[in-house]
């Protein structure tokens, strides 16, 4: 079969693949191609164009990927259906309306940078209605008004009442409203630690976790972070150096996805508690559970009730209201709110009444469970990339929730070299350097898949796997160990 593809731009900013990819799609599209066409197979393709085999098989592994095609081993490609069949918005997917002559859009194809809700999924009439039974009230003028810098005490009230109901707060917490996880951090170094301290961070580690510490003049000591969670043989050797504090994700870590299992939970806190190390639980990703059932929280388990616990609406709601909250015994509450008020005399009230009116209302469960659901096929999609379209040599961690996963490339390979490359596709990543407390992380990379449609999500992974499975080809075909011809 000769397919009618026009001339290909071998100087345009796109890679061939993807054009050809566009082109093809466009065929199918249209239906030049029937349901159930066979494809030119890769070399017949390839010469019929003038291109590379490798570059006709990039193409075909994207259109599988978002699932147009079929490929079949001894038969060949089949054309499996339109966009719309396999679940998959084009114009979504790529960012902007794809141009009508099918050349690829300028957009990002794949953007696994980013730790954040897609804004698709934003219920934006529910929030209009929120903000306007707010201003509505009698109380507008008021939440208007100079506020707190414990924050807005409705919510406080909500929030706190709601962490009783679960089991995480005592009658001897308080609770404390933050802008994000992130100034709650900051707050806590402030009191908690002077220059020159221990505090023991997961590694790898969130970024912003890891800064707030150092920039304090801490010294840092590293505890591994496996596909279950922290390394607890060695949080047990460091906490036997009485360090000051660990700060630890408990549901879907940052950049991981790991999930402290019920037993290391446990078995964290005793160690703690023994060595009188203060323990940090940074619970932002919690609320979202895709597979299985939620834990309880480490401070839940605590019954000294001495753990700090952060959690925020970033995750669940809308990152950019900035609203965040710390649950701790009330005198560290005090201190906080003190501290906070240093910096930052009054409070965003505004933002806080309109998730209290929110949650309140029954609109923010109705969107977490919608984000579950979306969350829940993302997730999906990604774990079916990685094994589908990655080299069986990468191995990949399996979260349960949250936004992320954790990959770890064979030697020798870097994945912050590969990164040009990939963001030269249309794909970007963020390498495991950005999250490395001690160990290099050089092999490290975290994928955030979040915040795309799983057709975008299978085809970036598709063109990461090619990129990746080229290179350790590359590599290997140049390593003096490689197998030398037979001479004969």
């Amino acid at each position: 079969m000769t397919l009618p593809i026009g001339s290909l731009d071998h100087s345009s900013e796109f890679p061939l693949y993807r054009q050809l990819y566009a082109s093809i799609r466009s065929l199918i599209e249209k239906g030049r191609i029937p349901k159930g066409g066979r494809l030119p197979a890769t070399r017949e393709l390839a010469g019929q164009l003038g291109l590379n085999r490798a570059t006709i098989s990039a193409a075909y592994e994207l259109l599988e990927a978002e699932g147009l095609i079929s490929g079949h081993v001894g038969r060949g490609s089949f054309v499996a259906g339109g966009a719309r069949r396999a679940g998959v918005n084009w114009r979504e997917n790529v960012g902007s309306s794809a141009p009508s002559s099918g050349a690829p859009a300028s957009a990002p194809l794949a953007s696994f940078s980013s730790s954040r809700p897609s804004e698709l999924l934003f219920p934006l009439d529910e929030f209009r209605e929120t903000c306007d039974d707010v201003l509505a009230s009698g109380e507008a003028q008021a939440i208007l008004q100079l506020g707190s810098p414990a924050g807005y005490a409705p919510l406080r009230r909500y929030l706190l009442e709601q962490a009783r109901a679960e089991g995480v707060a005592r009658e001897s917490d308080d609770i404390l409203i933050t802008s994000g996880c992130q100034q709650a951090f900051h707050l806590l170094q402030s009191i908690l630690v002077r220059a020159g301290d221990n505090v023991l961070l997961e590694d790898p580690v969130y970024p912003g976790m890891k800064n707030v510490f150092q920039r304090s003049g801490a010294r840092l000591t590293a505890i591994p972070v496996g596909a279950d969670g922290l390394d607890l043989h060695a949080f047990e050797r460091a906490a036997s150096e009485h360090p000051r504090l660990i700060a630890v994700t408990s549901n879907f870590q940052n950049p991981t996805g790991a999930t402290f299992r019920l037993g290391a939970r446990r078995s964290l806190l005793e160690i703690a508690q023994a060595s009188g190390v203060i323990v940090i639980e940074n619970d932002i990703y919690g609320a979202l559970v895709y597979e299985g059932d939620p834990l309880p929280s480490i401070k839940q388990l605590d019954a000294s009730g001495d753990t700090i616990l952060l959690r925020s609406f970033s995750k669940i709601a809308f990152p950019g209201l900035r609203v965040g909250w710390v649950i701790g015994p009330r005198p560290l509450i005090e201190r906080l709110t003190e501290v906070k008020q240093w910096t930052d005399l009054h409070t965003d009230q505004l933002s806080q009444a309109i998730l209290l009116r929110f949650a309140q209302s029954g609109r923010l469960e109705r969107h977490r469970q919608r984000m579950l659901a979306a969350g829940r096929e993302r997730l999906a999609a990604v774990m079916d990339a990685c094994r589908r379209f990655l080299p069986p040599e990468v191995e990949f961690t399996h979260p349960r929730g949250g936004m992320s996963l954790w990959l770890r490339l064979p030697e020798p390979l870097d994945a912050g070299e590969l990164l040009p490359r990939a963001e030269r596709e249309g794909v970007t990543y963020l390498p495991g350097k950005y999250f490395a407390v001690s160990r290099p992380e050089t092999r490290g990379l975290r994928i955030s898949f979040a915040s795309m449609a799983p057709g975008q999500i299978r085809s970036g992974i598709a063109v990461l796997g090619r990129i990746f499975k080229n290179e350790l080809e590359r590599v290997r075909a140049q390593s003096p160990l490689a197998e030398a011809p037979a001479m004969v």
